[in-house]
């Protein structure tokens, strides 16, 4: 099996900053690319920052400039440095690792509320 487990999720006024990570483990190795989506109530589930091959990174229009991923040197973790937090931000995020073969496996999801 394979696990994907955010954290650092939690309440934050307007402007503040947060940071969520997200971990995998289990049976994967190797990984192409590790993100993050999000989903506001009556929303569907959106982009937010994926990282393939720990380098080439994508953004959402509504984070750049604001948000950063990164992953660490194996690139079993993925973190979401979220800066200039506004309340459109509010959503459960989701963690997302892609397989070599292009295998997506989800975590749970993680809240993140902005309040202004």
């Amino acid at each position: 099996q394979v696990q994907v487990v955010e954290s650092g999720g939690g309440l934050v006024q307007a402007g503040g900053s947060l940071r969520l990570s997200c971990l995998a483990s289990g049976s994967i190795f190797s990984i192409h690319t590790m993100g993050w989506y999000r989903q506001a109530p009556g929303k569907q589930r959106g982009l937010v920052a994926t990282i393939t091959n720990g380098d080439s990174t994508n953004y959402a229009d509504s984070v750049k400039g604001r948000f950063t991923i990164t992953t660490d040197n194996a690139k079993n973790t993925v973190s979401l440095q979220m800066d200039s937090l506004k309340p459109e931000d509010t959503a459960v995020y989701y963690c997302l690792v892609v397989d070599a073969g292009l295998t997506n496996y989800w975590g749970q999801g993680t809240q993140v509320t902005v309040s202004s």
